[in-house]
């Protein structure tokens, strides 16, 4: 497949796949707050999984396995 999706869009950033078990109960909650912010349930995902992160004081780095120091 070339840089475009099969339906003729851009595809976006370069992303890892990661496959995810979870409480029923919280993947309810995540997608009631994705729907409420409109945004897809991976969307809301990530935008908690970095705000998380930021309370922490971690930073992301450039690449999926980079080592920060």
């Amino acid at each position: 497949m070339t840089n475009e999706s099969r339906r003729g869009r851009p595809r976006g950033p370069d992303k890892a796949a990661f496959a995810l078990r979870l409480d029923p109960a919280l993947l309810a909650a995540i997608r009631r707050c994705a729907d409420a912010e409109l945004r897809s349930v991976n969307a809301q995902m990530e935008v908690l999984l970095r705000e998380a992160l930021a309370r922490r004081g971690l930073r992301l780095t450039e690449g999926p396995d980079s080592d920060p120091s």
